[in-house]
């Protein structure tokens, strides 16, 4: 981790997650499901909340918009994507919106939210069994 990525990552309006981040906090989270369940999951999860408004959901895609209404403002993507049997990532893409051009990590700070409920629903696949 270097002192321009924590600078970045405070400095930005942006935050997304994938397999190899350097943030551990931003790397992709595996969850022992189908797409379909995670799916589902992921939609009652967000329609039930308050703090957030679904946008648009593409099931072909595997892909839910949603905009974060309380608090700042913020538009998310999220992205379930089955990579085996009982094997499904989902990964998050979440823009702040603000006259700022940053954000102060509140992006990532979403993220990191969004995976503790999904976590509390979903049985998560260890980072350590990945590879297997």
């Amino acid at each position: 981790m270097s002192f321009r990525n924590i600078v970045n990552k405070y400095l930005n309006n942006h935050a997304e997650t994938r397999d190899h981040h350097w943030d551990p906090s931003l790397r992709t989270i595996y969850f022992k499901t189908t797409k379909d369940r995670g799916m589902e999951t992921l939609k009652s999860l967000l329609a039930s909340s308050q703090e957030y408004e679904i946008h648009s959901i593409s099931k072909e895609h595997g892909e839910i918009s949603v905009h974060h209404v309380q608090g700042k403002k913020a538009f998310i993507v999220a992205t379930v994507i089955m990579v085996r049997p009982n094997r499904t990532a989902v990964d998050f893409s979440v823009t702040t919106e603000s006259l700022l051009p940053f954000d102060f990590g509140y992006s990532t700070k979403l993220i990191i939210d969004l995976y503790e409920k999904i976590s509390k629903e979903l049985p998560i696949i260890p980072e350590k069994d990945r590879r297997q």
